[in-house]
């Protein structure tokens, strides 16, 4: 193996702990999108809806994101974050820190609505905030799953490295140069 493609190799312990990480991480998002639900089971607004259950999703959605943006930024002070495979997690990394960031104020602004609903005598302006509460819970729990997206394209980049890196030492492996061909029979025969 030529060192150059050594120095461009992330540690295969490393690379199984990290694609862990961001698999673990990708579920969680995409479990919260999937439970943080605002809408009752026949699809209709609740006629009170919990201001404390919405201001906890955009608590939760800010653990959330924290843990995007921790991951990003351990990745970001390795050394692999400088190797071609590494720079492409960092990227994916970066974009999923990004997104992360705007679910907790989209669940924020749903539970602001959700407090002004009861306080709002005018019929037209109730329907407005529960429209906007409803809007705004959509967007947090599609940011979520957005979020899963760059996620798991790191971890499927990660994987390709070490079948990179497996297909590299199967080369390795081989003794010596292949054995030469047999020699061709000569043109005159008697």
């Amino acid at each position: 193996m030529r060192p150059d493609f050594q120095r461009d190799l992330i540690p295969s312990d490393e690379v199984l702990q990290l694609i862990g990480a961001l698999n673990a991480m990708k579920d969680e998002l995409l479990n919260a999108a999937q439970q943080w639900e605002l809408l009752d089971e026949n699809g209709h607004v609740p006629v009170t809806p919990s201001c404390t259950v919405l201001l906890q999703h955009a608590t939760d959605a800010q653990d959330l994101s924290r843990d995007v943006l921790r991951l990003t930024a351990d990745f970001a002070r390795s050394p692999h974050h400088t190797t071609r495979a590494g720079g492409t997690v960092l990227k994916h990394l970066g974009t999923a820190a990004t997104t992360s960031s705007h679910a907790a104020p989209h669940f924020t602004k749903s539970a602001e609505c959700a407090l002004a609903l009861p306080r709002s005598p005018n019929p037209t302006t109730r329907h407005h905030l529960a429209n906007r509460m409803v809007i705004d819970h959509a967007s947090a729990r599609a940011f979520l799953r957005r979020t899963s997206e760059p996620l798991r394209d790191a971890a499927k980049e990660l994987a390709d490295h070490l079948s990179f890196q497996r297909f590299l030492a199967t080369l390795t492996r081989q003794e010596g140069p292949p054995a030469p061909p047999p020699p061709k029979p000569s043109g005159c025969h008697r």
